[in-house]
């Protein structure tokens, strides 16, 4: 068979899985965070089977044959640009893009510099600063500082590697929401939240020697393109748009998280 051929590229196939739930999207306090932060109703999450033996080497393999079956073309979601509504892919994926997003952190102490360094204040208060600019975020407060602006004295709190790591990268795109974003005073929500997101999507195991937990998963950011341009996650760049694939190589899972920014569910 022609390596072209739906379902066959680099041997795998892959299954919808719609009983798999993400209770960290779906729950009430996540729910009322999401929709302050404007990214309700615009952020999801998809699990898909596969049935062949991951090898990261060959992500790009792999993407591309997740995006030639006809499973996934069937099932999995998208914001339309023109509607604002839910969509499957209605274009042939020619080319795609995985990037390596390292996956190593076990603890949110990761985020413990943010009160060292008076980012935050010991009662979890964020500390507000002038307002200023960083394309197209408004900067309010030290938090988003620290996020964008590569020139501020503080920006060398998180390193580059820190700044690749998945848990960061929720971090800071539940930080900067979507277009019609409410700040948070108070760093709790965005830590919590990023914390249940990332334990739902990451899949961990015990080392059956050293008995130390270690994660499984790798992480990939995705770009899809068809013959005329980006076709996926969507069509008008922005850094707030973006998928991950969480692949679980043990399981055979692929998670897949989803947001398109814009103007989230208000009611």
């Amino acid at each position: 068979m022609a390596a072209g051929e739906p379902g066959v590229l680099g041997g795998y196939y892959f299954r919808f899985l719609p009983q798999k739930t993400f209770p960290s999207l779906s729950g009430p306090e996540t729910t009322s965070r999401l929709r302050q932060w404007s990214m309700l109703g615009r952020i999801k999450a998809q699990a898909f089977g596969f049935d062949q033996t991951f090898r990261a080497y060959r992500k790009d393999d792999f993407v591309m044959a997740f995006f030639k079956d006809p499973n996934v073309i069937s099932n999995l979601h998208l914001l339309s640009d023109s509607s604002g509504q839910w969509m499957t892919l209605e274009t042939e994926v020619k080319k795609v893009e995985a990037t390596n997003v390292p996956c190593t952190q076990l603890s949110m102490s990761f985020f413990n510099r943010l009160y060292d360094e008076d980012i935050v204040r010991d009662t979890g208060h964020i500390v507000k600063c002038l307002d200023s600019f960083c394309d197209p975020f408004l900067i309010s407060d030290e938090l988003r500082k620290v996020l964008l602006m590569e020139d501020s004295e503080k920006y060398e709190v998180f390193s580059k590697p820190d700044r690749e790591e998945f848990l960061f990268c929720l971090f800071k795109h539940l930080c900067l929401g979507g277009s019609l974003c409410q700040y948070e005073d108070v760093l709790k929500p965005y830590l919590e939240t990023a914390k249940l997101i990332y334990k739902d999507l990451v899949s961990v195991r015990k080392h059956p020697q050293t008995k130390k937990i270690q994660i499984t998963s790798s992480v990939f950011k995705v770009t899809a393109y068809d013959s005329t341009g980006v076709c996926y996650p969507s069509t008008t760049n922005h850094e707030q748009t973006f998928s991950y694939f969480i692949v679980d190589p043990i399981k055979r899972h692929v998670n897949v998280l989803y947001h398109c920014f814009g103007v989230g569910e208000m009611s």
